[in-house]
């Protein structure tokens, strides 16, 4: 018996496949007709696993990811793909904006997790907030503009937490935000690493995704934005004890760690 025979008896290839239903008919869907055809796709190289595809005047972002080279976290490491794929789909469950799946898929061997892709569209006209920060700072000094992206965010976050979701990574950069449009509408993006939590550990990822929010809000927003942001999230007009204590937390979090 060869090796090669035992290794594909032993770790059977597995694909995991799906274009979301209103792109199957669309020119980019029509293309995308195995999984080997969208993990294969060129497009203009953004960075280590992303690419921008421009088709029919829409673009759209390619996600390729390639596991754990090494043998034994392969098999005990989670998908990171199918996490994140997870995550947008439980965000237009909840209502949450979101950038659009457009198709998403493994490849896996065994139990061993292999090959990933996702792949989204383009959010037009939008940046993320960090970006803002950096090249649109006239936007953050608009205090009605802040409101209501502030809201927004505060809704968003309540309500990943109220389902005992955490996003785990929530920081400016992964908050994109229609910079054109009359009223600012927000979308979450890139969200491999939130899960859900059950007490008693989800306080502290709540306080973690808080004060991964603040952590770049203390040197764009007042103090009196900051607090009106915690005050819209906690849906209190004044703060209790608990408020305190978690905001006090909130604001120790990344101290030395910076």
């Amino acid at each position: 018996m060869s090796f090669n025979f035992l290794k594909k008896w032993l770790f059977p290839k597995k694909i995991n496949w799906t274009i979301v239903p209103e792109y199957q008919q669309t020119t980019l869907g029509k293309r995308l007709k195995n999984f080997d055809d969208a993990y294969n796709m060129e497009g203009e190289y953004i960075d280590v696993k992303v690419f921008k595809i421009s088709l029919e005047g829409k673009n759209y972002y390619l996600k390729k990811y390639m596991m754990f080279k090494r043998v034994i976290p392969r098999y005990i490491s989670f998908s990171k793909v199918k996490m994140e794929w997870e995550n947008l789909l439980l965000f237009q469950k909840l209502g949450i904006p979101a950038a659009k799946l457009v198709a998403y898929g493994q490849e896996t061997r065994g139990i061993v997790v292999h090959r990933g892709v996702l792949i989204t569209e383009e959010l037009v006209d939008c940046q993320d907030l960090s970006s803002v920060a950096d090249n649109f700072k006239t936007l953050l000094k608009d205090s009605g503009w802040v409101t209501k992206v502030s809201h927004q965010v505060a809704e968003v976050a309540r309500t990943l937490h109220k389902h005992n979701f955490a996003h785990n990574d929530f920081k400016w950069r992964n908050i994109m935000v229609d910079i054109k449009a009359d009223f600012p509408q927000i979308y979450l993006i890139d969200c491999p690493a939130g899960m859900k939590w059950y007490k008693p550990f989800l306080e502290y990822r709540i306080v973690k995704d808080l004060a991964c929010l603040d952590k770049r809000a203390k040197y764009e927003l007042s103090k009196s934005q900051r607090l009106a942001f915690y005050k819209d999230y906690a849906q209190c007009r004044k703060l209790t004890a608990k408020d305190k204590k978690r905001i006090g937390k909130i604001i120790q979090f990344f101290h030395n760690r910076e």
